[in-house]
């Protein structure tokens, strides 16, 4: 199932894993685990922040995606199903 991810990362924690190097490892390592379609990084309500596109293979993957952003960088973390066009035009045909 395709999910969007949304993660802010709050500036001191942020601050702290740039400067001990742990940020750009973490984000890697999350995004090496699940070889997204698309990520973004920008500010996001005053905090480092973030969209993943991803294909969520089994619920079980969950823990292994959000524990590294939240125990690593205090990160808060959404999880949404998304569709692109073609899936809307599947759900719709339906």
């Amino acid at each position: 199932m395709r999910m969007l991810l949304r993660m802010t990362i709050p500036v001191e924690a942020g601050n702290k894993a740039i400067t001990d190097g742990s940020l750009p490892e973490t984000v890697q390592n999350v995004l090496g685990a699940f070889k997204p379609e698309a990520a973004y990084f920008f500010p996001l309500e005053g905090k480092r922040g973030g969209f993943v596109v991803f294909d969520l293979k089994d619920p079980s993957q969950i823990l292994s995606i959000t524990e590294q952003l939240f125990q690593r960088l205090n990160a808060t973390v959404e999880l949404t199903p998304v569709m692109n066009v073609n899936d809307l035009r599947a759900g719709m045909s339906a």
